[in-house]
C-alpha cells in the first residue's frame, strides 16, 4: 500500500516518476539463493527502463564487515556511499529498488539507505522506497521492460558529510545473545527452516533460541503485494508488538534472518505501519550458526542459553 510519504512506491506511481523531468535511479537487486550471477543475468534478459542492476553480494554486502561471519555483512558506510556514487545515486535522486522475490532483497537496499539518512536530510526529491510487487507488478501493469545492458551512470556527488558514519539501530550477536529473553526476536526466514526441517546454506538447521518464527512473506498479500499499515498493525500486535513495545517502553523488537537481507522486510513493514524501527541483527542464523552458539529446532522458540 501506498501513501504521499510511503517507503512502498506502486507501479503508477514510478510511471509518473519515470516521466518527470528528473526521473528516479531505478535499481535491479534481483539475486538468488546459491546461483552467483542469476541475478545479473535475469536483469539482462529483462529489467525496468533505465534500471541499473546492484548485488546483494558485491555492492550491498563486505565479507569482513559488521556482521561476519554470517554471510552478507554490512560494508562500512563510507564504502557503501562510495559504491552508491559510483553506480550514479547522487543528492536529490529518488532511488526506487525492485525484485521479484515480494521486496526483501530490495529491502536490504532501502535498509541501508535509509539507515545512513538518505532521503530524511530535506534535500529536495530525494527519497528511496521500494516498487509495490517488484518487477512482476510492472509486467502485469502491461509496462515495457528493456533488454541488455544499461549504459553506466556517471559517478554521482553523493554528499557523504551529511549522511551518518555509522550504522544504527543493529546488534551484533554477543550483545544479543546478552539480551536473549529479554527482547522480541523475529526470524524471518521460511517456517521450515526455522523448526530446522531444511538448511540449505548454512552449518546447522534451526534457529536462534527464543526466536520467533515470522516469515517475511506475513506482510504480504496473496498478489506479492505489501499489505496495508492497518493490516500490518495487527498482524504485528498478534506478536505483542504495537508502538510501545517496538522500541518504546516495552520490549525492543530484533529482526534476523539468514544474512540479514529479508530480515530487512520487517523493517519496511514497520516503517509503513507507523510502529518505531526494530533493530537489525546483520549477522543473523548464518552468523550465529557459524559460531558455535546453541541453536533451537521445532516449532517453538525455546529458552535463552545458559
Amino acid at each position: 500500500m501506498e501513501t504521499e510519504h510511503s517507503p512502498i512506491v506502486s507501479v503508477e506511481r514510478l510511471a509518473e516518476w519515470l516521466a518527470s523531468p528528473r526521473p528516479p535511479v531505478i535499481v535491479d537487486v534481483r539475486w538468488y539463493l546459491g546461483k552467483p550471477g542469476a541475478g545479473r543475468a535475469a536483469y539482462l534478459e529483462g529489467h525496468l527502463p533505465g534500471a541499473i542492476f546492484l548485488d546483494l553480494d558485491e555492492d550491498l554486502s563486505d565479507p569482513n564487515g559488521l556482521g561476519a561471519p554470517g554471510r552478507h555483512p554490512l560494508p562500512s558506510p563510507g564504502v557503501f556511499i562510495e559504491r552508491m556514487a559510483a553506480a550514479g545515486i547522487g543528492d536529490g535522486d529518488r532511488v526506487v529498488g525492485y525484485d521479484d522475490v515480494g521486496g526483501w532483497v530490495a529491502a536490504r537496499l532501502w535498509w541501508m539507505l535509509d539507515n545512513l539518512g538518505y532521503g530524511r536530510r530535506g534535500i529536495d526529491g530525494e527519497w528511496v522506497g521500494v516498487l509495490d510487487g517488484g518487477i512482476k507488478a510492472w509486467v502485469e501493469a502491461g509496462a515495457a521492460l528493456e533488454h541488455g545492458d544499461q549504459a553506466p551512470r556517471p559517478q554521482a556527488g553523493l554528499s557523504a558529510a551529511t549522511l551518518a558514519d555509522g550504522w544504527r539501530g543493529v546488534i551484533e550477536r554477543e550483545a544479543l545473545k546478552a539480551r536473549l529473553g529479554s527482547v522480541t526476536l523475529l526470524d524471518a526466514r521460511g517456517a521450515p527452516r526455522y523448526r530446522g526441517e531444511v538448511e540449505p546454506v548454512d552449518p546447522l538447521p534451526g534457529h536462534i533460541p527464543t526466536a520467533v518464527s515470522a516469515p517475511f512473506d506475513m506482510n504480504l498479500d496473496v498478489n506479492g503485494r505489501m499489505l496495508g499499515p492497518g493490516a500490518l498493525r495487527a498482524l504485528y500486535a498478534e506478536m505483542g508488538i504495537d508502538a510501545e513495545a517496538a522500541g518504546g517502553v516495552g520490549r525492543d523488537v530484533v529482526t534476523s534472518c539468514g544474512s540479514g537481507t529479508s530480515a530487512t522486510h520487517h523493517s519496511l513493514a514497520m516503517r509503513l505501519a507507523g510502529l518505531p524501527d526494530p533493530i537489525l541483527y546483520v549477522g543473523s542464523y548464518s552468523d550465529w550458526s557459524r559460531s558455535g552458539e546453541p541453536v533451537a529446532t521445532g516449532p517453538e522458540p525455546g529458552d535463552p542459553p545458559g
